[in-house]
């Protein structure tokens, strides 16, 4: 072998070497304890997802070995109850965040029910953080309004009722269909999916969102 062609395999063998990646050093408590620090800064979690994630590292990293080359005992469990202790992590703030995130964004009761519990959260901190009625009906209309659903999809120049008298029937309940479908999907309720896409006026829409927060309102002040 020549030197130029020595001097070549030599570049290539220490590319291959840099774009091998590097074996990640098997866990201890310290490092296993950092990892959990890191993820709870960065990501809004829970309990599980937090030992879920580091169980997950666990399997891909391993266990270290003691100066007797015996494999460290790790205490996941009590490293997550330990975060919990110290306010790292809380479901409640979690369950509170997500369910307004949700909502926000026009997802139902249901899919926020859903999402809580991927995450783990008890069935009470989902109960006590689900989405009241009001902020359901908020939530059905925002999507409705998004995707152009009921009243929300007739342009003001167009006339609601020479459209029922002359659109063609088949083709309207497709349509109805197609959006009770997609409103069940992002988790609404029945009964909001059915009052809201009936309507043939937005202000019906808007009068039965005003009637849940005269409601909301008397029960907070105990009007009832």
């Amino acid at each position: 072998m020549s030197g130029d062609e020595s001097r070549m395999k030599g570049l290539k063998d220490s590319r291959d070497r840099a774009r091998r990646p590097k074996k990640s050093r098997p866990l201890d408590a310290t490092s296993l304890r950092d990892l959990a620090l890191s993820y709870a800064a960065r990501f809004a979690t829970t309990g599980a997802k937090l030992e879920g994630y580091l169980v997950r590292k666990l399997r891909e990293r391993g266990v270290a070995e003691n100066e007797d080359g015996r494999v460290l005992e790790l205490d996941v469990t009590g490293l997550v109850t330990q975060m919990i202790e110290l306010g790292y992590v809380n479901d409640e703030a979690y369950a509170r965040s997500r369910s307004r995130d949700l909502t926000a964004r026009g997802y139902g009761a249901r899919r926020v029910e859903q999402a809580l519990w991927a995450a783990g959260v008890e069935e009470n901190v989902r109960e006590e953080n689900a989405p009241s009625e009001v902020e359901g009906r908020r939530a059905a209309i925002l999507l409705a309004k998004k995707r152009r659903f009921g009243p929300f999809g007739w342009h003001e120049e167009q006339d609601i009722e020479a459209e029922n008298e002359n659109g063609d029937s088949l083709e309207r309940r497709k349509q109805h269909e197609k959006q009770v479908a997609a409103m069940l999907r992002a988790g609404h309720q029945y009964n909001h999916i059915r009052f809201i896409i009936a309507a043939v006026a937005i202000a019906e829409v808007d009068e039965w969102l005003a009637e849940a927060e005269e409601d909301e309102t008397r029960e907070e002040g105990g009007l009832w």
